[in-house]
This record gives structure tokens, C-alpha cells and sequence, in this order.
């Protein structure tokens, strides 16, 4: 006699449904029959997922609103000049700015031994660098790095050799 093949599960969505196990081993059958009936139907899975997915970018939306209007009223705050760049990169580069701005003042002047005059240096430099690009480049560095990294780019960003920039 044959080890069955087709198992009608109740998920506790409440619904049950009959499911082909022919693809896996006999002997491995029933434990994933009884697996699936500690786990939401196929459908009911999708749906759950679907709506986590959304509700997820409505919140990465809203953090990056969030984060753009602090970017922007921190640029306006310390005078910090508009970024230069395509279109979509901009918002990016502001961001990205204050980001790298806010940490590097925190672990170089909170945390650390600067005073107001040497970081007010740092901003100086930091205003000579407008292109989006940069800032954009620099996102993933240590704040400790930020006045080693406007030192190399020299007040004069060299841009890229990139004609679509």
C-alpha cells in the first residue's frame, strides 16, 4: 500500500486545503503536513505579506519625508549651500550631507576634544562642495573621516569623468 500523497491541512486561518506532498519523500510527508498546519494558507500568506510590504514603504516614505525636511532646515539653519547634480539625486545629497554633517559633529565636537572654531572650519569646507554626487559617495564613512575626506577633495570637488553626471 501506498503512502498517500495529497494531505487536506487546516491552517489556522481557518481554512483547509488539500495539498500534493508527491514531491517530497514518504517518510517526510506527514511532519510537513503537520508543519504547514501551524502556518497561514497559501493565499492568506500572500495577502499578510502584501499588506506588510505596503505598509512598509508607507513608512520608508514617511522616515525619508521626515529626514528631508531635517536636512533642509539644518542647510538653512547653517547656511550650507543647495547641492548641484541630476534631478533625482539631490533630496539624496542633502541627506546624505546632513547625515555625515551631524555625525561627524557628534564624534569629532560632542564625544570628542574639537572646539566650535575647528569645526566651524569643517563647515567652511564642507560649503565648498555642491555636487550632490559627493556627499552621495561619502554616505557610508565614519564621521571621524569627514574633515581628512573635504581636506582630499580640496574645496574643489573634481568631479567624475563620467559625461552623464
Amino acid at each position: 500500500m501506498a503512502v498517500r500523497t495529497r494531505w487536506t491541512v487546516q491552517h489556522p486561518c481557518s481554512h483547509a486545503v488539500e495539498h500534493d506532498l508527491s514531491g517530497r519523500p514518504a517518510d517526510k510527508r506527514a511532519g510537513f503536513a503537520r508543519w504547514l498546519a501551524t502556518k497561514d494558507c497559501s493565499d492568506c500568506w500572500r495577502a499578510a505579506r502584501d499588506a506588510d510590504s505596503a505598509s512598509k514603504e508607507q513608512w520608508l516614505a514617511g522616515k525619508r519625508a521626515q529626514e528631508q525636511q531635517a536636512a533642509v532646515e539644518w542647510a538653512e539653519k547653517f547656511d550650507m549651500p543647495p547641492l548641484e547634480g541630476p534631478e533625482k539625486a539631490l533630496d539624496w545629497g542633502v541627506r546624505s550631507r546632513h547625515q555625515l554633517m551631524a555625525a561627524a559633529h557628534t564624534v569629532l565636537v560632542v564625544e570628542g576634544t574639537w572646539d566650535e572654531a575647528d569645526w566651524a572650519e569643517v563647515e567652511e569646507k564642507a560649503r565648498a562642495i555642491s555636487r550632490a554626487g559627493w556627499w552621495i559617495d561619502q554616505r557610508d564613512v565614519e564621521g571621524s573621516d569627514l574633515p581628512e575626506l573635504l581636506d582630499a577633495a580640496g574645496g574643489d570637488d573634481r568631479g567624475t569623468e563620467n559625461p552623464f553626471r
